[in-house]
């Protein structure tokens, strides 16, 4: 009678659970429900079984419960695409012939876009193609703020403003959980280098902790109610993030009241008493190093796995600890992989890869276009030499985890070939990098010399020579795993443009990458696109903006200096970037020193950002830095004017909302769209700040001609700044600058209000 009493508790307990499903019209489901269900099942659970929940059984599942029907989990990495599927225990591609889908552009140029709506419409579709192929957590979107251009990851973030990324990455999650997959909201936190990344122990400000490096987390958590937040590397003030006493437990977990899983980046998890007590919820890929070898049962072995259970039975861990974790784990199921009225999801349908056309081509920056050398007109007699590698190498293969395999990928080559049918299209490499492999960088394959003679001789006979180069996602370029390790563009391409340039002045640069380079060839060239990387349909929107087809909107989402040293994470030295071990033993110089990973002490190195809160923009503008090009900049093919520019008011409390409007009016030639941009700074301030900060923006389309009135509003406390004698936000009355314009260095008007 016992055992069919258990089993009777079980069914009704499951029968209910899916007959309160059916009731519910949305997948996030009323928490009243939820923790009922989960209330349950707690008690059902034997101590065992409450274990297994919380790490890993695979690369990427954990285990469910057979006899209660609590289904695994499948995670999958993505935050611009799905992966192809990984092997069960090993990194090898497991040959699915099923799981190719369509790569969206990287974070970068969704950032780029500056525009919200299209990070939901974004999310949305990403998140359909991770439900088509059955995955419950999408590895992703990443918001770590871009500190230094040398960090390998950063296209895979959403640019050097916390605002940007907050206001991006808000409508992103929320269009990846419609479709019952959870958003996992990545690295949390002060991930901002690849290199030593597994070891680095970062000291940083606790203003500039919570004014520049968590926003975005914590909008992610609050606002978007973001289901699943990934664990980083790096320690911070000596204590790995991952189990954070001070990051997860006090503030994701207290003062943000997260109730969504911390899942450990793969083999970020150091240590039983601190992963138990300070907040992680899943294990995943414990010494794997991410992408290494595994040990015969060794996901017994995980910290959260036997160890765990051990410290449980001994009393040394009240199970109370490991309830909270199997309740968080198991209210992931319920708005997941136990929603009845969950969506199914599609794939590779057409509406995804407009969607990734609209980003890519929306995200694309002008940056220089002296005497209009774009658009460029289709007509016969016309002849372009597109130059470059990065013409047709494939930029979704490579990267680390974010690599994909995307049904097609249209490559800049065959976007223009197929958008220009009137001219001639011609191409030649011009140089060669070596293929893409993780850890591992390979050389060259072809002579050098002999592609670039080649070049040479093409761009001779061209009209127009579009040279599309930059950088890929190899080992220590664009690429999960280490840093870049020089400013400028490499394999010969400076020498070459230079080349390029003495016989064909009509030269224009496709530049394609995730972080700003050095430009000493800037005067060589009439015409720069930063067209980062654009995924499926990359080569469709490149022809897109260069034929004029669709007229460039994108803003950059951090800033190009001139030089590396104009950076503050490297004005201040090895010291900020990458650090320095304790015995002062440096590997590398500021600026382009190999590697040399023999000289290491036993010790983990430490690096202090010393700009404190003067991060990209915030830096150049208060130390009065020119950069090459600006946070917030970007051309268009036509010309706008922002006028009449004005406050709701003089004075505001300090409860209140700012509400500026001005009226935009476009008098060019042809429709396009510009980026109103607030900054709001106090310039007699008796704290250190920066000259203004991003507060507002919108994006405004306009006809030929057109005007349009518009209005941003600003809540007052966004003003605040974090005291640290408080340990809390605080205000600072008196007078405020408004400076409202195109880019962070054009500002139209600026205006004076006071706050009270």
């Amino acid at each position: 009678m016992k055992i069919i009493l258990i089993r009777v508790i079980i069914v009704a307990g499951l029968i209910f659970t899916f007959s309160c499903n059916k009731e519910n019209k949305s997948v996030s489901h009323p928490n009243i429900n939820i923790e009922s269900k989960i209330d349950s099942i707690l008690s059902l659970l034997t101590l065992e079984e409450k274990v297994d929940l919380c790490h890993a059984q695979s690369k990427f599942s954990t285990k469910g419960v057979e006899r209660l029907g609590i289904p695994e989990i499948w995670m999958s990495d993505g935050p611009h695409g799905v992966r192809a599927e990984i092997s069960w225990d090993s990194w090898d591609y497991a040959g699915w012939t099923n799981d190719s889908i369509t790569a969206f552009p990287a974070l970068t140029c969704l950032a780029a876009t500056f525009n919200p709506e299209l990070a939901g419409d974004y999310g949305f579709n990403l998140g359909e193609e991770a439900r088509f192929r059955n995955k419950d957590v999408l590895l992703g979107p990443g918001v770590n703020i871009y500190r230094t251009p040398f960090n390998g990851r950063n296209f895979e973030y959403m640019g050097e403003d916390p605002f940007l990324a907050s206001t991006m990455v808000v409508p992103y999650i929320k269009g990846v959980q419609k479709n019952g997959v959870a958003a996992c909201v990545k690295h949390y936190a002060l991930n901002n280098q690849e290199h030593w990344r597994d070891e680095v122990n970062v000291e940083v400000s606790d203003r500039a902790l919570h004014e520049i490096y968590l926003p975005a987390f914590k909008v992610a958590v609050q606002d978007a109610k973001a289901w699943a937040l990934m664990g980083a590397y790096n320690k911070f003030r000596g204590q790995y993030t991952t189990h954070h006493e001070l990051l997860t437990n006090k503030i994701l977990k207290g003062d943000w009241g997260y109730d969504g899983v911390v899942i450990s980046d793969w083999s970020s998890a150091h240590n039983t008493l601190e992963a138990a007590n300070n907040g992680l919820d899943i294990e995943m890929g414990t010494g794997t190093d991410g992408l290494g070898f595994t040990t015969e049962n060794h996901y017994s072995k995980y910290y959260l796995a036997d160890p765990f259970l051990e410290k449980l039975k001994t009393g040394e861990i009240s199970e109370e600890v490991l309830n909270d974790k199997v309740r968080r784990v198991l209210r992931l199921r319920y708005r997941t992989n136990l929603s009845e009225n969950r969506p199914l999801g599609r794939a590779n349908n057409i509406e995804h890869h407009e969607v990734a056309r609209e980003v890519a081509s929306e995200g694309i920056v002008l940056l220089k276009n002296e005497d209009n050398f774009f658009p460029i007109k289709d007509k016969a007699g016309l002849t372009i030499a597109v130059i470059g590698e990065n013409a047709t190498r494939s930029m979704t293969a490579g990267g680390g985890s974010s690599e994909l395999k995307p049904k097609f990928e249209i490559s800049p080559l065959q976007g223009i070939q197929e958008r220009y049918r009137k001219a001639t299209v011609l191409h030649t490499m011009g140089f060669e990098s070596g293929r893409s492999e993780y850890d591992i960088v390979h050389p060259s394959t072809l002579d050098q010399d002999s592609l670039k003679v080649e070049a040479i001789k093409l761009a001779e006979k061209a009209d127009i020579v579009l040279f599309v180069g930059g950088l890929n996602k190899s080992h220590l370029q664009d690429c999960e795993g280490d840093d870049r390790q020089q400013y400028g563009l490499p394999f010969g391409q400076e020498e070459l443009i230079g080349e390029i340039s003495k016989v064909n002045k009509n030269l224009g640069f496709i530049l394609v990458t995730g972080n700003s380079v050095e430009m000493p060839w800037l005067d060589k060239v009439k015409g720069l696109l930063e067209t980062w990387y654009l995924g499926s349909m990359a080569g469709h929107a490149i022809a897109d903006v260069v034929s004029g087809d669709v007229n460039p909107s994108g803003k950059l989402p951090f800033t190009f200096p001139k030089k590396l040293t104009d950076n503050a994470a490297h004005y201040f030295g090895v010291e900020s970037y990458p650090g320095v071990h304790i015995n002062n033993e440096k590997t590398r110089n500021s600026e382009t020193a190999l590697l040399n990973a023999e000289i290491k002490s036993q010790v983990s190195p430490t690096q202090e950002y010393k700009e404190g809160i003067l991060v990209g923009y915030r830096w150049h503008d208060t130390k009065e830095i020119e950069p090459l090009y600006a946070f917030g900049y970007g051309l268009s093919y036509t010309s706008f004017n922002i006028e009449n520019i004005s406050a709701d008011n003089e004075t505001f409390n300090q409860d209140g909302k700012i509400t500026i409007t001005c009226d935009v009016t476009n008098t060019g030639d042809m429709a396009g769209a510009e980026v109103v941009q607030i900054y709001i700074g106090k310039s007699d301030s008796k704290i250190e700040r920066a000259k203004k900060e991003l507060k507002g923006f919108t994006k405004v389309n306009l006809e030929k001609g057109e005007n349009k009135t518009v209005s941003i509003t600003v809540d007052v406390s966004k003003l605040k700044y974090y005291n640290e004698s408080k340990s809390d936000w605080d205000f600072e009355t008196g007078d405020y600058e408004i400076y409202v314009g195109n880019a962070s260095n054009n500002i139209s008007k600026t205006l004076k209000v006071t706050v009270l």
